[in-house]
């Protein structure tokens, strides 16, 4: 499992979203950081869809704990857990391609019809980027229907965003003096929805950087695109004295457009 994660961060702070290694190094005091979570995306298709992402981590010992729905964005979403509460939630999401266009299904499949079934068979999929040909022409098609569907043929797979738990800091104890802090550092924070999501009533508040623009390669030449994003959490204790564990549809919808163009 450790080196599942190990994998995963260094593509993502390599490939996704190099300035987490920033924020990373701004916020670490004695102890290190305690992931939260982390987030991947994908097409929802057999091959490549919730079932093919989960499997590693459910190979590892995680089991299925939250389903949610952004009817919206056109997103089902399961998180993730495992036994050791150490441990952090993996929460994977998919576009329901049933409810897009014609067009759009049919690029996509185009791009997962490249790949070999035994590619997502191998979990160092989950961290090798896009596994297909994509022109910039087919990427602003799928970007203009769904932002979510242009992140993910653009970028493939990895870790959209990876997440600070802030109940351990000592430092900050609300989510919005951490934001107050990165943005004096030169951070931008996502604001969809106001910059903190959430509240204690719904036991759980988050909140976002925007993502980094990261060069892509397309069939006719690289482009600047959203990346990765780092994501900030802080949960509160449950009416039987359990920590919330979940994911608050309502936040999540709007953690999603931390891969928007500003």
């Amino acid at each position: 499992m450790e080196q599942l994660f190990a994998e995963l961060w260094k593509d993502y702070t390599q490939r996704l979203c190099p300035s987490a290694s920033s924020v990373r190094q701004l916020l670490t005091e004695d102890e290190p950081l305690v992931n939260d979570h982390i987030a991947l995306r994908t097409f929802g298709l057999p091959k490549c869809g919730m079932a093919r992402l989960a499997a590693p981590f459910i190979a590892v010992g995680y089991k299925p704990k939250g389903r949610y729905h952004f009817k919206e964005k056109k997103l089902y979403a399961e998180h993730f857990e495992h036994p050791d509460p150490n441990a952090p939630k993996v929460f994977i999401s998919e576009l329901q391609l049933g409810l897009c266009s014609t067009e759009l299904q049919t690029e996509v499949r185009k791009l997962v019809n490249q790949v070999d079934d035994d590619y997502f068979a191998d979990p160092a999929f989950l961290y090798q980027g896009k596994p297909w040909q994509l022109s910039s022409e087919v990427y602003h098609l799928l970007n203009a229907e769904s932002e979510y569907a242009g992140w993910v043929a653009a970028h493939g797979y990895g870790a959209n965003h990876f997440t600070i738990d802030i109940n351990q800091l000592e430092q900050f104890v609300e989510i919005a003096e951490v934001n107050h802090f990165l943005e004096c550092s030169g951070f931008a924070i996502n604001q969809a929805g106001g910059a903190v999501k959430g509240n204690p009533k719904v036991m759980l508040e988050q909140s976002a950087t925007m993502a980094d623009k990261v060069s892509v390669t397309f069939s006719d030449g690289d482009m600047q695109v959203p990346g990765g994003f780092y994501e900030f959490a802080k949960r509160y204790l449950q009416p039987d004295g359990e920590i919330y564990t979940g994911f608050v549809e309502a936040s999540a919808d709007k953690i999603f457009e931390s891969t928007y163009n500003s």
